[in-house]
């Protein structure tokens, strides 16, 4: 699994073990305000303005280390609370939380939002 890079699908950040008892990823990012709250920017950020998400891709490794995605989690941007969002914006931080498997054990795929996912400043 790792972090898709935008408009690249092949492009991943931090590949790590789909089995791996944790994993971590740091995305550089900008905020910027706006008229319904912060809007979120960078080159592993997709989306438009106000339905911004980050991708956690599922793949496999051909010998070359090349990947080849088979299922992805948008980890929804709008799923955090303002008040949230205004803290990290300061802090120039934001945490995600969240299991990498789904409740039959596959890897977590569609949209993440609390309480699947857990956004802390």
């Amino acid at each position: 699994m790792a972090v898709q890079r935008r408009g690249a699908p092949g492009d991943v950040l931090g590949l790590c073990r789909g089995d791996a008892a944790s994993a971590r990823w740091v995305l550089d990012c900008k905020t910027k305000p706006t008229p319904t709250g912060l809007d979120i920017t960078g080159p592993y950020v997709q989306g438009r303005p106000g339905a911004r998400f980050v991708y956690l891709s599922w793949g496999t490794v051909d010998g070359e280390d090349g990947f080849d995605m088979f299922r992805r989690a948008k980890l929804m941007w709008d799923g955090v609370d303002p008040a949230t969002a205004e803290a990290a914006s300061a802090a120039g931080r934001i945490t995600a939380r969240l299991g990498l498997t789904d409740a039959r054990g596959n890897p977590l795929c569609a949209a993440v939002r609390p309480p699947l996912i857990e956004w802390s400043a």
